[in-house]
């Protein structure tokens, strides 16, 4: 296999980064395209950062172990397997699960954080920002966390004010010129999809 195509795809909570990568997932499938979340990389609960009431913030970039990415990423290169355990954000109900990354023509990271390591970021060949406006990625938000997480209206409202919208301004949003396409989406991003879909296929044309 010729040297895969690198992309990154960040965008803040509940931009609706999930939903778009299953709709590639789907489009292109495994033996064409890798997708690794930032989400599984996240060091262990004693070495995140804690806010000034002692609460773990899982929005800091801090929380996450890039050494181990960039390696990862380097064995798929070598076109190796790499094998990882889901992180579950230490859910005692959940059973992490093995997680299976094989090399592709096209590999892409997704999360919060993944342009704000500058040795991780030089990697990319492709950069995509997911953009929603904040009162569109709060009411999801609230919709997500308090049906599928079991959260209070409260509990989301601390996370967004007091984590969620200064990791956005501070590690996010300053990145988002610098992306090679913007994909708006406060309502849906199906104009957008199909420009990305039409620069895959290219890719994976010339592979």
């Amino acid at each position: 296999m010729s040297e895969s195509f690198f992309v990154g795809l960040a965008g803040g909570s509940a931009s609706g980064k999930t939903t778009f990568i299953r709709k590639l997932s789907e489009e292109f499938g495994e033996n064409q395209i890798c997708v690794i979340s930032q989400d599984h990389y996240y060091k262990g609960l004693s070495e995140q950062v804690r806010d000034s009431n002692g609460k773990v913030n899982f929005d800091h970039p801090d929380g996450i172990d890039f050494s181990r990415i960039r390696r990862d990423l380097r064995k798929l290169i070598r076109g190796d397997v790499v094998k990882i355990v889901e992180y579950t954000f230490n859910n005692p109900d959940v059973f992490p699960k093995q997680l299976i990354y094989k090399p592709a023509p096209i590999i892409l990271l997704e999360g919060l954080f993944v342009f704000a390591d500058k040795s991780l970021n030089k990697m990319y060949d492709y950069r995509l920002y997911i953009d929603a406006d904040d009162s569109v990625t709060l009411k999801r938000r609230l919709n997500r966390d308090k049906e599928e997480r079991g959260m209070t209206h409260e509990e989301v409202m601390y996370q967004w004010e007091n984590h969620v919208l200064p990791a956005y301004q501070e590690f996010l949003k300053p990145h988002k010129p610098n992306a090679d396409y913007v994909i708006s989406n406060n309502t849906n991003f199906d104009s957008c999809y199909e420009k990305i879909s039409s620069k895959f296929r290219e890719v994976l044309t010339n592979k």
